[in-house]
């Protein structure tokens, strides 16, 4: 279609060296194309130089369906409305409606008592003539009907009619587009298309040699590059992890997925008995199904702190077995990274020294999957090893971290872990729910887990934590946590999610 629209304009400018195309609407039609058409084709030839095209406009009036029904009728309703009452010299409103129907009485009633044709009589509230039937006109008639005489052209008529009209909704005025065309600078009968791309194969055959190309535009925009989007997650985690660097917090490598069950649970004096240990808790790797080594004489030591005690603690009381201690797993806490870390502290050239540590990544945990778990989540993690630290020292830490994320009212209830004595849930105050709501996890590290790392006596770690999705999920108001992690996200949301910022109330 486009090949035989592009012809048709070259051979009809082909006729004589000063032929044109005066208007390609009516050239449109007479040739059987699509306006729509014409139109891109001549854009394409005028890119060329086969032709030049100058736009026309034309306006023009079109008729609504009530105003061709007026001129098939030769009536309009005014007209039909006073004809009815001088022929009945008198006419009640229910009467007239059903003479001339019920949307003609309603349009012509009121335009005939705006005109003066018709009155109420006081008396009988009956409908009478008022003005003398031979000096009444359809001037909406012969109106529409000069404009159908003067092909709906803008002048046909005044501009008071056309506003009348217009008013009445009979007409509208409409703007046509067009073009003019003519021989452009480099026309020719039959277009020769102009090659985009050098090719292999026109290299192969030397065809580049005669081939002619389109010229480069080096002023056209090239195509808008899609680069990538951080996902809410990320942006609130990137948010966690400034206000953590800026309370002297370092972070911890936790880059490494699997871990032994040595790290992830023993070192953390967690028995092996422990329900969490079991296969419905817990992700454990097929192949490699063990870990190839551990400190061994950090393991004897955490293996005698299980079985008989020490600092105070009678143990567990079992047999510890190896084999269970170095059982690979998918990481159920970011804690296992922290006991490594720990016991790098404690053994450290030069002694314990006092640090401060946070993690924010992945952890795995085998459970039921529902609208706020998920198999595998992001936990936030800090901790602070010094000398006597005390629960107000944990209480104060948290406090400060949760104000930066703007967090003001917490409440402490006392729960039990593990690992830790003494142990706390960390419940916020919600402003939308208008409700406590539990946000986290905390306590000491107990002496069972500390003192076989080899640190001294009077060091304390206290550590607090929570998972990164609840936090996100209220900030960008999501109510399923599948709509935030996994594969049924909406690309769309991460693309457009604002960047993350907590209100700091320190």
């Amino acid at each position: 279609m486009a090949d035989a629209c592009e012809n048709a304009v070259l051979t009809h400018l082909s006729q004589f060296p000063d032929a044109v195309i005066s208007d390609t609407f009516p050239w449109s039609k007479e040739n059987g194309f699509d306006h729509g058409a014409v139109v891109g084709c001549i854009k394409s030839l005028e890119v060329d130089g086969y032709v030049v095209a100058e736009s026309l406009s034309t306006s023009f009036y079109t008729l609504s369906d009530e105003a061709e029904g007026i001129l098939a009728n030769g009536i309009s309703q005014e007209m039909a409305v006073f004809n009815a009452i001088v022929a009945a010299g008198s006419i009640s409103e229910p009467d007239l409606i059903a003479a001339v129907g019920k949307d003609i009485a309603k349009i012509g009633m009121g335009k005939c008592m705006q005109n003066k044709w018709i009155q109420k009589d006081k008396e009988t509230k009956s409908l009478v003539p008022a003005a003398v039937a031979g000096d009444v006109k359809d001037e909406v008639v012969e109106q529409l009907q000069a404009l159908k005489e003067g092909k709906f052209a803008e002048d046909a008529i005044s501009s008071e009619v056309s506003k009348a009209l217009k008013k009445r909704k009979l007409i509208n005025l409409t703007t046509r587009k067009s073009m003019k065309v003519a021989r452009g600078p480099s026309y020719a009968p039959v277009r020769k298309r102009k090659a985009a791309d050098l090719t292999k194969e026109m290299l192969e055959t030397g065809a580049w040699q005669t081939t002619e190309f389109k010229p480069y535009n080096f002023q056209a925009f090239g195509e808008k590059v899609g680069g990538g989007y951080l996902h809410p997650l990320l942006k609130v985690r990137a948010e966690f992890r400034k206000i953590l660097l800026e309370m002297g917090f370092a972070e911890m490598p936790t880059n490494k997925w699997v871990e032994s069950s040595f790290w992830n649970f023993d070192s953390l004096f967690q028995p092996q008995s422990h329900p969490a240990r079991d296969a419905h808790d817990t992700f454990f790797i097929k192949e490699p199904a063990s870990t190839v080594s551990v400190p061994e004489d950090y393991y004897e030591r955490v293996k005698t702190m299980h079985e008989v005690g020490g600092s105070g603690s009678i143990g567990y009381r079992y047999d510890f077995k190896r084999e269970e201690a170095f059982k690979n797993l998918l990481r159920t806490h970011t804690t296992a990274v922290s006991s490594q870390m720990l016991y790098k502290l404690a053994n450290q050239e030069g002694g314990f020294k006092p640090a401060r540590y946070f993690s924010i990544d992945r952890v795995f945990r085998n459970e039921t999957m529902d609208a706020t778990h998920l198999c595998e989540f992001h936990q936030v993690e800090g901790l602070v090893a010094d000398y006597d630290l005390s629960l107000g020292d944990l209480i104060g830490t948290i406090e400060t971290f949760f104000k930066k994320i703007g967090i003001t009212k917490l409440r402490f209830k006392p729960a039990f872990n593990p690992y830790t004595e003494p142990s706390m849930e960390i419940f916020g105050y919600h402003p939308d729910l208008k409700k406590w709501t539990e946000i986290g996890n905390s306590g000491m590290f107990r002496p069972e887990m500390l003192a076989p790392m080899g640190l001294p006596e009077n060091v304390r770690v206290i550590a607090w934590g929570l998972s990164l999705e609840r936090p996100t999920m209220i900030k960008y108001r999501i109510k399923n946590i599948r709509e935030l992690f996994g594969h049924k996200v909406d690309m769309g949301r991460t693309r457009t999610a604002p960047v993350c910022r907590f209100d700091s109330q320190a």
